[in-house]
């Protein structure tokens, strides 16, 4: 018997999370541990569950993640989008409320290189006249 299931992929800064939702009872597992385990902050649980809180989804899918890259927050990120893909997938009608609420939108923002000459991206050094 093949496992149906829902997969997405989701990017926040450098992290990248593969998602997917199988038919279940709301348990969410990121790198085969618990969400409460991986993610010890209480926003970045938020964040993850967002998507789900919104469609009120959160006990008809199991949701499986790998994620990789950057750090907590960033990959947070991550998986709150590839959950709101993961669902578009699995039941069109609710694109209109996660693409009102901003869920399926990349987040481009990123680190800004530094540059030659400077002390960070953008801080040059002080300027001295004599």
């Amino acid at each position: 018997m093949a496992v149906t299931y829902f997969e997405a992929v989701g990017r926040r800064k450098t992290s990248s999370a593969r998602v997917r939702l199988y038919p279940g009872t709301g348990s969410i597992m990121v790198n085969e541990r618990e969400m409460s385990v991986y993610f010890p902050r209480q926003n970045d649980t938020l964040i993850i569950t967002r998507p789900l809180q919104m469609t009120e989804m959160q006990d008809a899918y199991n949701v499986s993640i790998h994620v990789e890259g950057g750090g907590l927050t960033g990959q947070a990120g991550a998986i709150a989008q590839g959950i709101a893909r993961a669902l578009c997938v699995a039941d069109e009608n609710l694109r209109s409320v996660l693409k009102k609420n901003g869920f399926l939108a990349r987040d481009a923002r990123a680190k800004e290189r530094k540059k030659y000459g400077l002390k960070r991206a953008r801080k040059a050094p002080q300027y001295t006249k004599r």
